[in-house]
């Protein structure tokens, strides 16, 4: 094990840019060399990884573990970029982490079992906050630093949590109804706008983040699960798993540009720094598409293992 360890950081060039794979059926994450789309490394993770997040220095990625249908996942795998090298982060009672994100130099996790939202402090690997929802199936996550909130979204509810970081009594808390299943979101770069995707209703609902309240319903097609603004606002990719697409969308002019089919059950989409490239996880057919962002089409695929679905960039 140790020998394939040193070839895959030997085999890596110093300061490469990687994509990170979570592949739920195998409990691994993969290290892919973003230029070639080779599998340079692969790391074991806790059971059932759904989603990954990377810390802000690039250095250490944190994956939830969810766990498998029966046995609930109470643990974080912390994985060193450098040295490849995982261990496990006990989450004691909080059941079956999903989303994740870092913020602040803090990792903001769901526990979609407990019913609520939580912040590891890396340095101690402990728990140093968390709120419960209310709500149910508390799924995906997302921190808006500019507005010190955080938003949620509750698939078994069919609403998105507002959780504003400096208040406190109930002006902390707020719950927007989104339409049915709400799983997929994205803060808009400049913050002002979060875009879901009530993936029951096959559409995308636009919350103005200075009020809480959705501004507009757009819609998609049968099953919008994942959603993504590229780095600089221009474009907006909503994965569509039920219809094997990921569809393009301009979100000034609210308009649809164009539908690209990227295999069966299309879930995590990853974009790159400079946005000309995005990588969408086709979790039915164990492979990782790329999108070339300038000619709207599909360029390379990998196979990182088998269903992969959460991803994150790291450099």
């Amino acid at each position: 094990m140790k020998s394939l360890v040193l070839l895959a950081l030997l085999s890596l060039p110093a300061h490469a840019q990687q994509l990170l794979v979570l592949n739920k059926t195998d409990n691994t994450l993969a290290i892919v060399d973003a230029a070639s789309l080779k599998v340079v490394a692969t790391v074991p993770t806790g059971m059932g990884p759904h989603e990954v997040a990377v810390s802000n220095d690039g250095k250490t990625a944190y994956v939830a573990n969810y766990g498998s249908g029966p046995q609930p996942g109470s643990t974080l795998s912390v994985v060193d970029l450098g040295t490849l090298k995982a261990r496990e982060v006990s989450l004691g009672a909080l059941q079956r982490p999903h989303g994740i994100t870092e913020s602040g130099g803090k990792i903001y996790f769901t526990a979609e079992g407990s019913r609520l939202v939580a912040r590891l402090d890396p340095a101690s690997e402990r728990v140093d906050w968390l709120m419960g929802t209310g709500q149910l199936v508390t799924h995906m996550v997302v921190v808006a630093p500019k507005l010190n909130k955080l938003y949620t979204a509750n698939i078994g509810s069919d609403t998105v949590t507002v959780v504003n970081l400096s208040a406190s009594g109930p002006q902390q808390m707020k719950q927007i109804a989104t339409g049915k299943g709400p799983e997929g979101m994205d803060l808009s770069p400049d913050g002002k706008e979060l875009w879901v995707g009530p993936r029951g209703d096959g559409g995308l609902a636009i919350i103005d983040t200075g009020t809480d309240t959705i501004k507009q319903t757009l819609q998609v097609g049968k099953a919008p699960i994942r959603v993504k603004f590229t780095p600089d606002g221009k474009r907006v990719l909503v994965s569509d798993a039920a219809a094997g697409e990921v569809i393009i969308f301009d979100p000034a002019a609210r308009k649809e540009v164009k539908r690209i089919p990227v295999g069966e059950a299309p879930v995590g989409i990853q974009v790159t720094p400079d946005g000309k490239r995005a990588f969408v996880a086709a979790t039915r057919a164990d492979k990782v598409f790329e999108i070339d962002l300038e000619k709207l089409d599909v360029g390379r695929s990998l196979s990182p293992g088998r269903e992969p679905d959460g991803m994150a960039w790291a450099k």
